[in-house]
């Protein structure tokens, strides 16, 4: 008898990624939310927010609150949503892998495996961390080691939505004592850039949407802030720097974009009509805020220094395995010279006789989905018993047979 379909659900708290292993090669990436159009008055569940034309002061309502799933509401909306349109399978005839953040609260895990056993029925179900997922992927082929082989020890930085989490592992567990969170992710990113933006150029504090856009086509990690800063005070045509952010009319355009600086005064004359947003030294001081949460009042290190308390807090037999083993994963990553950036500023920090390595996959994003699939289709029958809780054992013994299978990483 073939074995149930197995429904992989990265469930972030933006953005979750969702397919069926073995039969989706990529993930289908939808919006975590029910989100309202201003004007056009209509709620977009999920993936229908993919025909929204108008991203004009939207209202997000997220099932999420500071990386916590406290919405149970709105997720089943958006699970009803999903799992009805977008992977068209029956949640009764199938298995679920599904993510939680770390440090999830006991009561909030009763809550899924509740939800996930009663309301839906699946017939089993792993919960468990994104980080953990990394692992299963060709982590040695990242660092151009022998494919298939697993480095023991692996430092993973998730940085998402609402949190940055360094996690070390040690032969695929989770070091307790070396993990470290971080309060600066995407959300507090975007949330900041919207108040710079807003003092400096137009009020866009309702325009979450437009400015998280702008932020991911013009932020960039900096190599030397005080060099770049002192770049941002020439005029514009000596300044590196600036950029034009030609912002979205929803008439002609539904999408903003960087207008080209050799644009030639015929086609500034034709665009004169259109809202520009200058971004200058916001570029880089947004994102810094990862390397530096201090700067905006956050009396907590910075990404670098993290790496280094987190590998401190572990064994000293195995800090030169940690520094050599860092993946990077999760939306953040995506910033041109984030990487470059960590291993700079971690050379200035770490002894000179350990060396470092510092990876990002190609999707940093769908990365921990890519593992949660090779996971289930590279697991045999027996292992993927041993590792998920049925329907049957949950109804016979509760949600104390997921805690007991699936452990939980507690604060």
């Amino acid at each position: 008898m073939a074995p149930p379909p197995t429904v992989i659900l990265d469930n972030g708290a933006h953005t979750m990624k969702i397919g069926i292993s073995s039969f989706d090669t990529l993930p289908r990436l939808v919006s975590n939310a029910i989100i309202r159009g201003k004007n056009d008055k209509r709620l977009y569940v999920a993936d229908e927010f993919d025909d929204c034309k108008d991203f004009s002061s939207l209202f997000y309502r997220l099932p999420f609150e500071r990386g916590l799933l406290v919405n149970w509401d709105i997720e089943r909306t958006v699970w009803d949503r999903v799992f009805k349109h977008v992977i068209r399978l029956e949640p009764k005839e199938s298995r679920l892998l599904v993510t939680e953040p770390c440090f999830n609260l006991p009561k909030i895990q009763d809550n899924y495996d509740q939800i996930i056993f009663e309301d839906y029925q699946f017939q089993a179900c792993y919960r468990t961390i994104a980080p953990e997922l990394c692992l299963f992927n060709e982590v040695g082929g990242l660092f151009g080691d022998k494919l298939g082989s697993v480095p023991d020890c692996t430092l993973i930085v998730d940085s998402g939505y609402s949190f940055t989490h360094i996690i070390p592992f040690y032969k695929g567990q989770a070091i307790a004592q070396g993990i470290r969170r971080l309060n600066v992710g995407g959300k507090l990113l975007t949330n900041q850039l919207k108040e710079t933006v807003s003092f400096r150029a137009y009020d866009m504090m309702e325009e979450t949407h437009i400015i998280n856009e702008a932020k991911e086509k013009c932020c960039f990690v900096s190599m030397d802030v005080y060099k770049d800063l002192e770049i941002c005070k020439k005029p514009f045509r000596q300044n590196s720097v600036i950029q034009e952010y030609v912002l979205p009319d929803f008439i002609h355009t539904t999408a903003g974009q960087i207008r080209h600086p050799s644009s030639n005064e015929n086609q500034r004359q034709q665009s004169k009509d259109q809202q520009i947003l200058m971004m200058n030294n916001e570029r880089f001081m947004i994102p810094e805020i990862l390397m530096r949460p201090s700067d905006i009042g956050i009396d907590q290190a910075g990404i670098p220094e993290a790496i280094v308390q987190s590998v401190s807090a572990t064994d000293s037999s195995m800090h030169g395995l940690f520094y050599a083993n860092i993946i990077l994963v999760g939306g953040n990553a995506n910033f041109p010279g984030y990487k470059e950036r960590i291993e700079q500023d971690l050379r200035q920090l770490v002894p000179s006789e350990y060396d470092i390595r510092i990876v990002v996959p190609i999707d940093p994003v769908t990365y921990a989905w890519e593992g949660g699939d090779r996971f289930i289709s590279q697991s045999s029958k027996s292992e993927l018993s041993r590792t998920f809780v049925s329907r049957k054992e949950y109804l016979e013994y509760g949600s104390e047979i997921c805690r007991k299978k699936f452990g939980s990483i507690m604060i």
